[in-house]
């Protein structure tokens, strides 16, 4: 097998996998006995409703089963629920908020310095509840007659401003039951995506309550804002859904078709960790104080609605006395840097699979080097030139042997001229030309194979990088995450492929010469769908390939056996 043949293999092994990663797409631990007995008597075994129901039953220590999720209740943004008392709204430097005084849910969550995809005049939407694109954060109480996200939760006002303060709390007050004063705070910071949550219980009863509370996200199966399911063609396809972390399983991704056929596999004890629901550039999270016993479930509802959270058991609350449970809800973008500090496993968002060892110090020297050009376009150019530096002396190897290679062509075609079809002259009279040549066919395999985990590492740490989201380069590249709007890229690295094809040896067999032919060209049309940031790190690549290539052949015959030129 010659070097031509095991690029085309490389090249149609990586065009593979995420080809068959778009198909796939398209297409329990055992509880810890003391984790169970601490949430047992507020948690185990409830399925906390994610819609608001008609009643409550008050004698009981959960709410009722959840009311049907209809079109006709999944109401348009803005538009308060049946029942409803209107919306809060809540501006910060960072957020509008809007919370239902229905259940005091987040109702939407906007984000004011990420723009939406395709309107740069409007702002990122991480949350909202209309049809289509269903998600919202939902919290409650458990226990007897306390209130959920079911009950009407009253605020002071209907909009509070950050302003220029440096916090901003915006506090709910629900009455419903005889002695008992229940509260939902959330408190918003400046420059901070995390919003901290208290729920407060002040107990008048003359008896003593144990109450618990959850926390949960409920979103439709439809992918966000802005994002495809990706396609067959172009495997760019990214994760949506629910995930787990704990210290003893790590990061578990869930799929929603998994939810659908009930085997869903994520710790559900714990004392540690965090759930969230996940998608491409943004992650929402809930994260619980450490040390806390919870209980996290994943679980599927009618009309396509999926919920995701955690409950927990509060300490008994004597009468006369208030209890206090808090956590914390991340609504942001996946900038590692940030997230890795809030909690622990919290950066495995931005999943780089088995390729995190060597995506992630790329990623950082790519932000390192932003800050000094302050332009991603520009970074990716910069490190790509400095990858190329680093494997210098594996592609000159790759090259050198390439480029002898390519100059044996015409010996090669006067053996196969010769011996016609016996295939086993042939290849004696090919082996002894490469050792009085003193070339080795295969000598330019390994110094490329060495490099493909880190073209694909690459692939990831472009395709993943919410920095790259909205960022410009120059002209008509306005934002590296997007496709070339008009396809300039795609089409130059096209034109470098067919070059790169020139430079090195013909293949000998025919076949294989139609497709190293074709190959730029399917490489082309299925870059047009690809973010600009992957097409520009794989044109430099190539346009320095060629360069380096074009050196090589030149000097190639230097270090030929001249007694053997011109003979075959």
């Amino acid at each position: 097998m010659d070097t031509q043949r095991i690029i085309a293999l490389i090249v149609f092994l990586f065009s593979g996998m995420l080809l068959m990663e778009a198909w796939n797409k398209q297409h329990q631990p055992k509880v810890s006995p003391t984790l169970e007995s601490a949430i047992q008597t507020t948690t185990a075994g409830l399925a906390v409703p994610p819609t608001p129901a008609a009643a409550m039953d008050k004698s009981a220590a959960v709410p009722t089963a959840p009311a049907q999720v209809t079109a006709g209740n999944m109401v348009q943004v803005g538009q308060a629920l049946p029942g409803s008392q209107g919306r809060v709204l809540v501006t910060t430097d960072l957020f509008d908020i809007e919370l239902d005084r229905l259940g005091a849910d987040l109702r939407q969550v906007t984000l004011k310095t990420h723009l939406a995809r395709g309107d740069n005049k409007r702002p990122f939407k991480l949350m909202q509840d209309k049809v289509g694109a269903y998600f919202i954060g939902q919290s409650g109480l458990l226990g007897a007659g306390l209130p959920a996200h079911t009950a009407t939760w009253i605020s002071e006002a209907s909009k509070y401003e950050l302003g220029d303060r440096d916090s901003l709390e915006v506090a709910f007050t629900n009455r419903d039951t005889p002695g008992i004063v229940a509260r939902k705070v959330f408190t918003f910071k400046r420059g901070s995506y995390v919003v901290n949550q208290r729920l407060e219980i002040r107990n008048e009863t003359g008896s003593d309550i144990q109450p618990g509370a959850y926390f949960q996200f409920l979103r439709d199966h439809n992918p966000p804002e802005g994002e495809s399911q990706g396609n067959m063609f172009t495997g760019i396809v990214t994760f949506t859904g629910p995930a787990v972390f704990t210290d003893s399983k790590k990061f578990q991704k869930v799929e929603f078709s998994q939810i659908d056929k009930g085997k869903q596999d994520h710790v559900r004890q714990a004392s540690d960790g965090w759930i969230a629901m996940v998608q491409h550039y943004f992650v929402s999270a809930w994260l619980p104080a450490a040390g806390q016993a919870r209980e996290y479930f994943v679980q599927k509802w009618p009309n396509q609605l999926y919920s995701m959270g955690y409950k927990v058991a509060m300490p008994s609350v004597p009468s006369g006395r208030s209890g206090t449970l808090e956590t914390a809800l991340y609504l942001g973008p996946q900038e590692i840097e940030k997230i890795k500090h809030l909690a622990p496993g919290l950066d495995l968002v931005v999943d780089y699979g088995w390729l995190t060892i060597i995506a992630y110090p790329m990623f950082v020297i790519l932000s390192w080097i932003n800050k000094i050009v302050a332009n991603w376009g520009w970074t990716i150019v910069i490190f790509t030139i400095l990858l190329k530096l680093v494997f210098f002396p594996l592609n000159q190897k790759a090259g050198r042997e390439m480029a002898r290679m390519r100059t044996l062509a015409p010996k090669i075609e006067a053996l196969r001229a010769r011996y016609g079809d016996d295939k086993m002259k042939l290849n004696q009279g090919m082996m002894e030309l490469y050792r009085s040549e003193k070339v080795n066919p295969l000598g330019g395999c390994l110094p490329i194979l060495v490099q493909m985990p880190f073209l694909i590492a690459m692939y990831w740490v472009l395709v993943g990088a919410v920095e790259l989201r909205n960022a410009p380069w120059i002209g008509w590249i306005t934002d590296l995450s997007t496709p070339d709007p008009f396809y300039v890229l795609p089409v130059i690295m096209g034109i470098s492929m067919i070059v790169q094809t020139k430079l090195n040896p013909a293949p000998p067999d025919p076949v294989q010469a139609k497709v190293m032919t074709i190959m730029p060209i399917v490489f082309s049309i299925m870059f047009f769908f690809f973010p600009a940031g992957l097409v520009l790190y794989w044109t430099m690549q190539n346009l320095l390939g060629i360069a380096q290539q074009w050196y090589l052949n030149k000097t190639a015959e230097a270090h030929l056996n001249p007694k053997t030129v011109g003979k075959a």
